[in-house]
């Protein structure tokens, strides 16, 4: 399974921000849209990703405030990213080894979506669901052999 097939079956809604956007709106619409990244866009390129992460390190750096930075003060600018060619098991291997819960998707420069943790997870238990009903159908139907006597 790649990478394309999750974004055909989550869709293409896609929440962005600016660096220059006040950290404190970006959360608000974080929880507003109920959503747990932002792509960082200027001059239409991605320059970075905010997820619930970084707010909540920028909640500790302020004590418990957001404080009135900017979203380029607290942004990742230097995410992971997969390609829609990019096969799910290195997805997962990537996501586990550097801890990232979102990962944006290019092609070349162009950002087509964002995928989650949650929308590997989901891609991978359908699939193996899937699977299971094929084998239980497969053993189901199983011819019987005549026996040699």
């Amino acid at each position: 399974m790649k990478v394309s097939e999750i974004l055909q079956v989550k869709g293409n809604i896609l929440f962005t921000v600016t660096p220059d956007m006040p950290i404190a709106e970006a959360a608000i619409v974080m929880e507003e849209k109920d959503i747990g990244s932002l792509v960082v866009m200027e001059f239409g390129e991605v320059v970075g990703i905010l997820t619930f992460r970084e707010v909540i390190k920028g909640i500790n750096k302020n004590m418990g405030s957001l404080g009135q930075g900017t979203v380029r003060k607290y942004m990742d600018d230097h995410p992971l990213t997969v390609t829609p060619e990019t096969e799910v098991n290195e997805v997962r291997r990537m996501m586990l080894e550097k801890h990232a819960r979102y990962l944006p998707v290019m092609d070349a420069k162009t950002l087509l979506g964002v995928i989650s943790f949650y929308d590997v997870a989901r891609a991978v238990l359908e699939a193996q669901s899937f699977e299971n009903k094929m084998l239980k159908a497969y053993i189901r139907d199983w011819p019987v052999e005549e026996s040699e006597e």
